[in-house]
């Protein structure tokens, strides 16, 4: 884990202020929203830009903190406390730790993989808690991960390799 210093702090407060824009301007869209919950969501992609940019360390707590600005806020709808871990802090704090699956060339496996974790731990709650069969949960969260993980696997590398002269420039070490 990187040093915790003011710049540090300062810089995940940040990433966690754009996942909150990134949702809310999710929200207003509308672009595509489930019934019961779910909806194609650009916030996931300031969880993967912190964990590209600061280490899965600290990429894995902004991905907590954001839970839990998002359940300050307002923004989430969970029902007990397996539903909250399910839906919510294990999905969402699995984008923290998309550093360390490895890059190639423009395709970070890293986006891939944290959003397969995301969608079985919202795939196993569906099963589990809303006693939902497993392919009916599969197919209905399937329905708004695939697009919002084909969003951030064109936009993340982009952004990525666009700022990566600007994070030098930061020194945060």
């Amino acid at each position: 884990m990187k040093k915790l210093n003011t710049k540090m702090i300062a810089i995940m407060a940040l990433y966690c202020a754009i996942f909150v824009i990134l949702d809310r301007i999710s929200d207003l869209l509308n672009l595509f929203q489930m019934p019961s919950g779910g909806k194609l969501n650009f916030g996931p992609i300031a969880l993967l830009m912190c964990s590209y940019h600061l280490g899965w360390k600290n990429g894995l707590l902004v991905g907590i903190l954001s839970v839990f600005l998002q359940l300050v806020i307002g923004s989430v709808g969970f029902y007990g406390i397996w539903s909250f871990l399910l839906d919510y802090l294990i999905a969402y704090a699995a984008y923290g730790v998309a550093e360390l699956f490895p890059n190639h060339g423009y395709f970070y496996s890293g986006v891939l993989i944290t959003s397969l974790i995301r969608l079985a731990s919202s795939t196993l709650s569906g099963t589990l808690l809303w006693e939902t069969p497993l392919w009916s949960s599969l197919v209905y969260n399937a329905s708004y991960m695939v697009p919002t993980t084909l969003c951030a696997i064109i936009v993340v590398p982009l952004l990525c390799e666009r700022l990566k002269p600007a994070w030098k420039r930061l020194k945060i070490d």
